[in-house]
């Protein structure tokens, strides 16, 4: 009998493809995703009185102050009509405001137009975009302590730039149109991937994603494929089959009554800020609204007229990302606590990852929603997510030096003995919401 977790010492497990993809180094040797991922992950010691996933979830409504992070707001105004709209991307920066802006997060102010006139570089330095999750914002301490490690001027690679889009609404950020933003809302990170490779041209790029911002980051390498202008990208917590997170939460009094619960409530105080822009979609049923509890039901009032689906079944079906998995054509770590309450163990798509060489999945027996809290307030999960990121950037060469260094990878088609392959063939991210437009990714 393991008795590990009442010292709080989780079990750490990788699964991947036998051999995952070859990256080639900076200093000319070569080494393998599965590699890096296990050099940078350290034992698993979490706080032994927080020591099952739903104490180490509860733990992050105490509000520590967390990591200090300082932004500068731009709102950006969607260029694809299909979603017309405009969201809130916060910038790093060490430029501390004189006065508080009572209308955004803590730290947080507004860049003025000259100076974001002048944001763009041709600098060297790895640039971060992070997605924050469900109602969440740049302001989580969470995602402050994976940028704080990063951005410190005495970090290996000098000080990271770093950025966060906000999801619309989320952040004391407005929603100015109809559309709102879901669990496959890749578009608006998309723009601003675009964007960066325009204003920081030698930047090399890296994403993180928390929980559905993991699920929407996960879409989005999938939907780019091979044409992706990331390096490298870190999911922690990924609901990854979205249905059989809903249906597992609605089972327990614990998941429908405390998890569902507060994720609704969330949401739901989201549409009321944000009422009069939302009701132009003019199918959406406000007294229905006001009645919602959990969140599968603001799922079943609001996302599913705002975007066309039947049922919120169908919603999930549709947004999850575990196919998506089988798109990613760049590296990609994801990081798992298997007694996690909220993105459960049976939605992760452990198979998948078995064959996709350029993904790497650490999971833990240990750390709840987002916590992984260790003795001193720290959540383990930065460590070995920064370590990650660090190591790519600094150790591994990047894509646009040496296009051919990665192996071609996905071992997608079925063959038995006699070396048959099957002439059919399986689209990860072939979507069933569909846009007027030519977009693959509508």
């Amino acid at each position: 009998m393991d008795l590990g977790w009442l010292l709080g010492r989780a079990r750490t497990s990788f699964h991947h493809a036998a051999s995952t993809v070859s990256l080639p180094t900076v200093k000319g040797s070569k080494t393998t995703l599965d590699a890096i991922c296990k050099s940078v992950t350290p034992t698993c010691n979490l706080n032994p009185l927080l020591f099952n996933g739903h104490l180490q979830t509860a733990w992050t409504v105490i509000k520590s102050a967390g990591p200090p992070i300082v932004y500068k707001r731009r709102i950006f105004h969607a260029t694809d009509p299909n979603f017309a709209g405009t969201f809130a991307v916060d910038f790093v920066t060490d430029a501390a405001p004189s006065e508080p802006d009572n209308t955004l997060p803590p730290r947080t102010t507004y860049y003025t137009e000259d100076e974001f006139a002048n944001i763009g570089s041709d600098d060297t330095k790895p640039m971060l975009i992070s997605l924050h999750g469900l109602s969440g914002g740049s302001h989580e301490i969470y995602l402050r302590h994976v940028l704080a490690p990063l951005v410190a001027q005495d970090s290996p690679n000098g000080g990271w730039e770093a950025l966060v889009v906000n999801s619309r609404g989320c952040a004391m950020s407005e929603i100015t149109t109809g559309i709102l933003y879901n669990a496959r809302a890749t578009w608006d990170m998309r723009q601003v991937v675009k964007w960066c490779r325009e204003k920081f041209p030698n930047r090399p790029l890296y994403a993180i994603g928390y929980s559905l911002g993991a699920n929407i980051l996960t879409n989005y390498l999938g939907e780019e494929g091979e044409s992706c202008e990331l390096q490298a990208a870190v999911v922690c917590s990924n609901p990854w089959k979205l249905e059989v997170s809903s249906l597992a939460l609605q089972r327990t009094w614990l998941g429908l009554n405390v998890y569902s619960k507060a994720m609704g409530s969330n949401m739901k105080k989201l549409i009321e800020r944000h009422k009069d822009q939302v009701m132009k979609n003019g199918n959406i049923d406000l007294e229905r609204v006001m009645k919602i509890n959990y969140l599968h039901e603001f799922d079943r009032e609001i996302q599913c007229p705002t975007w066309g689906y039947p049922t919120e079944g169908a919603y999930y079906r549709d947004a999850s990302s575990a196919d998506a998995l089988l798109g990613v054509k760049i590296p990609l770590f994801a990081i798992h606590a298997q007694d996690d309450p909220i993105a459960v163990d049976e939605a992760v798509p452990y198979e998948e990852f078995k064959v996709n060489p350029y993904t790497v999945l650490c999971a833990t027996s240990m750390g709840g929603h987002l916590s992984w809290f260790e003795i001193g307030g720290g959540r383990w999960f930065a460590r070995p997510a920064t370590a990650f990121l660090q190591k790519m950037a600094s150790e591994v060469k990047s894509r646009k030096v040496d296009e051919k260094n990665v192996s071609s990878g996905l071992a997608a088609k079925a063959s038995d003995a006699s070396g048959f392959q099957s002439p059919f063939s399986f689209e990860p991210t072939r979507r069933k919401m569909r846009v007027p437009s030519t977009q693959t990714y509508g």
